[in-house]
Order: C-alpha cells, then sequence, then structure tokens
C-alpha cells in the first residue's frame, strides 16, 4: 500500500516523447531492453533529452504514460522508463564489411 501511495504521489510528466519508426502503415513504437534484458517501453519529456539519448533523426510522437502503458501492455510489456540517461548502439548482424568472422572448433 505504501508503494502505490509513494508511486502516485511522484509527479506525472505531461505528454512524453515516444520513439517512434516510420512505416508504411504508420508509426511503431520503439521497444528497447533494459540492462538486464527486459523488454520496456521509454519516454522523453522533452525533444532535445530524446536526441541527448538516442541521437538526432529520430522520429517520435506526444503520448501521455497511461496512453503509452496502455499500447505495450498487449505485448507483455510493463516497464516503461521515463527519460532514461543511457542506451547502447543497436546489435548488428552482421559487420560493415560483410561476413561474420568464422572459427573452427575441433
Amino acid at each position: 500500500m505504501a508503494d502505490a501511495a509513494a508511486r502516485d504521489a511522484r509527479p506525472r510528466p505531461g505528454l512524453l516523447f515516444v520513439p517512434v519508426r516510420a512505416t508504411d502503415a504508420g508509426p511503431v513504437l520503439r521497444m528497447f531492453r533494459t540492462p538486464l534484458g527486459e523488454r520496456t517501453a521509454v519516454g522523453f519529456t522533452a525533444r532535445d533529452l530524446l536526441t541527448a539519448t538516442l541521437g538526432a533523426g529520430h522520429a517520435a510522437i506526444r503520448l501521455a504514460e497511461p496512453a503509452l502503458r496502455l499500447l505495450v501492455e498487449p505485448l507483455g510489456v510493463d516497464r516503461v522508463v521515463v527519460d532514461p540517461a543511457l542506451s547502447a548502439p543497436a546489435v548488428t548482424r552482421a559487420p560493415a564489411g560483410g561476413l561474420l568472422p568464422t572459427r573452427v572448433v575441433r
């Protein structure tokens, strides 16, 4: 009960800048992972915070936190991080040169 009261006492941000990727069907929410691998949605309280964390050129839509939670809940995501401070570069499937190096194990 005390946890719920503490959570409700925190100031709630207004509309968040939520990273999306553009598709022919419209914007699609970008999902992220915590350092422990848990899927999470993210939102930023200001466009410059999104740019500072993810870099320039990322599309975003404005959503309230409850709306973001409702959108990701059917995907099994129950965590929303507001204003994350760090992000790692995306994992690539192959190096820029082409094929992945192979190693023979005998």
